[in-house]
């Protein structure tokens, strides 16, 4: 493996100051600054900082590559979006890190040793940021599957015993956005795990929002007070605070009216996870089965329908293929070759493979000179000299 890697930095709040980009520049000369981000790949060296330092003092988001076959994402997020308590069930070692400071959460997933050397070998970082950092706007909305994922993917990892118990799973894991679906794939998530985890997860808010009567219902037990305080949040450019604020409370309504189904979304443990996680590989690959047949199926209909075409006009054919060999060319001969390969199937389809070695043989009645052609021949199984 090289030593390649890959940082990209990204400013969501605010852009970087001069004096900042010039502490930036200080680290790295040759990096892409700008006030929005910082991006740079090293492939003999390292970054001169620490990037935990950097996502408290500048950044919102980071991610990285190595193509030591690991990877991490890094979001910043204003302490007020989450409380302690509803953060640290998600914690795992090693998969996802969460660092409060005075002002900020710091919200870190990670993929280590990775067994997918053709993806890192492949992938030179650049276009996860743009995939990934939506994330943050939906975490900022009070969205926890995010953080159910990162704790999903640290399953595989051996750091928790089989009798540790989930966290709360979180609406709409069954539904995942662009963003998380992505993030799936960047930590290389199970996906027989994560349908397992799904089971558990009941529908996302919003689509039960829509019966107007339980929205309603819903607005009618706010207080005038507490309308005025969303509507001064948005008015003061806190509009997502004010959404994540709405969310919240709503989700916390949803919960409150479905009583049986909160009863039913018991936290699984890590090897009952693993239980669901084997049958569901199970239903899959049957799945997987049935969709290779109908794919062969149908191939081998198609195919067929093409040799019968083909052996409607089968001379028609043979004249092309002559031609072909006559230009004494490779490419006219590898043509020559599979038009050839064609025809053997169309005979043993509509008439006998005896009928096409007797055909073949007049053909290299005009072609026995060209031993280009007939090492092609015999390379492809049509004749053996």
């Amino acid at each position: 493996m090289s030593e390649y890697q890959y940082y990209e930095f990204a400013a969501v709040e605010r852009p970087l100051t001069r004096a900042e980009m010039a502490e930036l520049r200080a680290v790295s000369s040759r990096a892409v600054i700008s006030p929005v981000g910082f991006v740079n790949h090293y492939e003999w060296g390292d970054l001169k900082a620490d990037p935990a330092d950097w996502m408290r003092r500048y950044f919102d988001a980071f991610v990285y590559t190595a193509h030591w076959c690991s990877c991490r994402l890094a979001l910043r997020l204003p302490l007020a979006t989450f409380g302690g308590a509803e953060l640290n069930p998600f914690a795992i070692e090693d998969a996802l890190s969460i660092e409060a400071t005075d002002d900020y959460w710091i919200i870190d997933w990670s993929l280590f040793e990775s067994e997918n050397y053709d993806r890192f070998g492949m992938d030179d970082g650049s276009g996860w940021m743009a995939r990934l950092v939506p994330l943050r706007d939906e975490l900022l909305r009070g969205d926890l599957r995010p953080l159910y994922l990162g704790w999903l993917a640290g399953t595989g990892g051996g750091e928790l015993h089989d009798g540790a118990l989930e966290p709360e799973v979180p609406p709409g894991l069954a539904e995942l956005s662009p963003a998380q679906q992505a993030l799936v794939e960047f930590l290389e998530i199970d996906p027989d795990m994560l349908s397992a985890a799904s089971a558990g997860s009941a529908r996302a808010p919003q689509a039960e929002a829509e019966d107007s009567d339980r929205l309603h219902a819903w607005l009618a037990e706010w207080s005038r007070d507490e309308l005025v305080a969303v509507i001064e949040l948005i008015t003061q450019g806190r509009g997502q605070e004010a959404e994540r604020r709405v969310r919240s409370r709503h989700a916390a309504w949803l919960k409150a009216q479905r009583p049986s189904a909160a009863l039913a979304a018991r936290r699984r443990s890590v090897a009952e996870l693993c239980e669901l996680a084997k049958a569901a590989s199970g239903v899959r690959q049957e799945r997987e089965a049935k969709e290779r047949a109908n794919q062969e199926a149908e191939w081998r209909r198609q195919r067929e329908a093409h040799l019968r075409r083909l052996m409607a006009d089968v001379d028609k054919h043979w004249e092309a293929i002559d031609a072909q060999a006559k230009r004494g060319s490779a490419s006219g001969y590898e043509q020559a070759v599979q038009a050839l390969v064609d025809l053997a199937d169309g005979y043993a389809l509509t008439s006998s493979p005896k009928e096409f070695e007797r055909a073949l043989r007049r053909f290299l009645v005009r072609h026995a000179t060209r031993s280009a052609l007939l090492r092609r021949l015999t390379k492809a199984g049509l004749w053996s000299g």
